[in-house]
């Protein structure tokens, strides 16, 4: 599996964007999708991940209420639908594929390249 995220920029507080992960492979609807975030200086954490048919979702507490996490195998895509953007939201943004059909907070394997966010205050 490959993927590849795009849709990052830089974008007021406030504002809204939303990124696409692009994946490859026969098998890309067989597995949980998650998008996490490494901001300079601190650990990687978990953002949101996403069940194989979608059906079932989860959020860190941070961007409750705020991200969207969706996909479409049919495209080989998944999305993250990121509104009211604070400051701390600026991060490099990464999805991965998780070696499950449910969705969860570890136990990926396959990892994109980032895109970058930034949001000015």
């Amino acid at each position: 599996v490959q993927l590849q995220a795009c849709g990052g920029g830089l974008v007021q507080a406030g504002g809204s964007l939303r990124l696409s992960c692009a994946g490859s492979g026969p098998t890309f609807s067989n597995f949980a999708k998650g998008w996490f975030r490494q901001a300079p200086g601190k650990e990687r954490e978990f953002v949101a991940s996403i069940s194989r048919y979608g059906g079932t979702t989860s959020y860190a507490d941070s961007v409750k209420g705020r991200f969207t996490i969706s996909r479409d195998n049919a495209k080989n895509t998944v999305y993250l639908q990121m509104n009211s953007l604070k400051p701390e939201d600026t991060a490099v943004y990464y999805c991965a594929s998780r070696h499950s059909a449910a969705p969860g907070t570890s136990g990926y394997d396959y990892w994109g390249l980032g895109t970058q966010v930034t949001v000015s205050s």
